[in-house]
């Protein structure tokens, strides 16, 4: 099916962004049929702008409370699935997505490969070259951690708002429990697995302006390890235990407690040994050897299982 068969709609989140949401809406292609500007009680002219804009695809929603992104994601997602529209993006209104690469997020999704696209700009060495540091280094700990916690071992830069996703799958996601805040990328991605979407990476490039982050690296990251952590045990939960239970839930539930006596026992047995002197005996050893062995044994099994398991088209 061609591109102008479909009903496309982006969602921007808007938060203080009054420098760039004009241009950005102007560069907006024709293939998109529908603009929602969800103004997150900004605190600037991001509204006026806005609202004095003549194209006509331009849909305003207005909270009167400051949300979250995930908050006026939710808020647009909910709307766009209302209208009915068959693909829904997701753009930043900060300028550094480029509107006019909106067809490559769309093709995948109505050429049947996948179900969501998602940004990824670390595909290229002379792109990453031009980002801040911070931001590498971030983004490498983020992916890793988001590639635990969602299944999605394929995927990188998890953090990209640069979205889009079919109304279908869409329609299929609780969006009243979609984080509010920075962590709504990764939760999205948790909450897409549960479903088995397909998903496939775009590569993008960043645009670092004079845009101002309202993301703080030292204030976000460790609710999102602890984020990370509660998704990638609920995900485990979910997949491995209640909606099926086969050799790789066995290999996890012995490779945890096998690792975790090893440690612990072997850890107690060597303190023993310096506070008395008295060295242990190699059947001691082993035991506390052979338990952390066969522990990390067995979930290197399953991790094999869980990353061949990442949710993909048949072909």
């Amino acid at each position: 099916m061609m591109v102008k068969e479909k009903k496309i709609a982006v969602v921007i989140p808007c938060y203080n962004v009054s420098a760039h949401i004009a241009d950005v809406l102007e560069r907006m292609p024709q293939i998109v049929s529908r603009i929602y500007c969800i103004d997150d009680c900004s605190s600037d002219e991001t509204l006026s702008i806005i609202l004095r804009q003549r194209d006509k695809r331009i849909t305003h929603l207005q909270h009167n409370f400051n949300l979250g992104v995930g908050g006026a994601m939710v808020t647009g997602y909910r709307q766009a699935l209302i209208d009915g529209y068959d693909i829904i993006l997701k753009i930043d209104g900060d300028g550094q997505m480029a509107p006019e690469i909106i067809s490559q997020f769309v093709e995948p999704i109505i050429d049947g490969s996948c179900d969501y696209t998602k940004g990824n700009r670390f595909t290229k060495i002379q792109d990453i070259a031009g980002m801040p540091i911070i931001r590498i280094v971030g983004n490498l700990l983020l992916s890793f951690l988001s590639k635990l916690s969602t299944g999605y071992w394929s995927v990188f830069d998890p953090n990209n708002g640069f979205t889009a996703i079919r109304g279908a799958t869409l329609s299929q996601i609780p969006l009243e429990k979609l984080h509010k805040r920075y962590f709504f990328e990764s939760d999205l991605l948790f909450r897409l697995y549960l479903t088995q979407a397909v998903v496939k990476d775009v590569p993008m490039k960043a645009v670092y302006g004079d845009e101002k982050s309202h993301l703080h690296i030292s204030k976000v990251i460790i609710p999102f390890l602890i984020n990370h952590l509660k998704n990638l045990c609920k995900r485990l939960v979910y997949k491995y235990f209640l909606l099926d239970f086969g050799l790789a839930s066995l290999q996890l539930l012995l490779g945890f407690p096998l690792l975790f006596f090893g440690i612990v026992f072997g850890w107690v047995r060597w303190s023993i040994s310096v506070e008395t002197g008295i060295a242990q005996s190699s059947g001691t050893v082993m035991v506390s050897a052979l338990s952390i062995i066969l522990g990390v044994q067995f979930l290197l099994a399953f991790l094999n299982y869980d990353i061949q398991s990442v949710p993909k088209r048949n072909t």
